[in-house]
């Protein structure tokens, strides 16, 4: 039902988060309703994130731009249900693309708040610095690797590394929208958001400025490596 950005990848993505974190609370609902999704809250202050994003744009993307897709998720479960109901196959396919959109640009936001924090930045230690260096040959060329591919995202979308098991290796990828672009294997870690909502206000239209600030603040303490078999 999540398309490129599968259910696993959702769940197995948010690494220490908890269910409370990566949105997977729900309200009391009706017997015969679908269940209500929530917006969860920043794990700091608007302006902890400060200088580096401000106050003003943490708020307006977390709590408009992020509620839209929270929104947006409870509506598409709600008309796919209707859907459904009614036998309309044609409607059926548009709320699933609605709420792939939806689910993901949750879930990806949720991580992007909790991978990030005051006083963070640096470089990641122990099992994840290790496979970074295996996989990029150091940080700094993984760090650079990583910032080419937000910064020539086209249009709207995000940068994420992630973790694919089979070749038990990390990749970077580029992200159309929310949901294009990550295959089904792969688990997020660690995303950037680079849809102009992200940074305009700060930064206009200079994106490789706002790439440059965010890597001071990840928090290398929430991006772990899925447990190997």
């Amino acid at each position: 039902m999540l398309g490129n950005l599968g259910a696993g990848a959702l769940v197995a993505g948010a690494g220490m988060l908890t269910a409370a974190e990566i949105g997977l609370v729900t309200v009391a609902h009706a017997a015969d309703a679908p269940p209500q999704y929530t917006l969860p809250p920043l794990p700091y202050a608007n302006d902890a994130l400060e200088p580096y994003i401000d106050a003003e744009t943490m708020r307006i993307h977390h709590d408009l731009h992020h509620k839209a897709y929270v929104d947006g998720l409870n509506k598409s479960l709600a008309q796919l249900a209707a859907a459904r109901t009614s036998k309309d196959t044609a409607l059926v396919g548009h709320w699933i693309k609605e709420l792939e959109f939806n689910a993901a640009g949750d879930f990806l936001h949720t991580l992007f708040w909790n991978t990030m924090g005051p006083n963070a930045g640096g470089e990641p230690a122990g099992d994840l610095a290790a496979q970074i260096n295996s996989d990029f040959g150091d940080f700094g060329a993984f760090k650079a690797q990583f910032s080419a591919a937000a910064a020539q995202v086209q249009g709207s979308g995000w940068a994420v590394l992630g973790w694919e098991p089979l070749a038990r290796q990390l990749l970077i990828l580029q992200v159309e929208k929310h949901q294009v672009g990550i295959p089904a294997t792969v688990t997020p870690l660690i995303p950037i958001d680079v849809w102009e909502h992200a940074y305009y206000l700060k930064h206009q239209n200079r994106r490789a400025e706002y790439i440059t600030a965010w890597w001071n603040v990840i928090n290398w303490t929430k991006v772990t490596l899925p447990k190997m078999a």
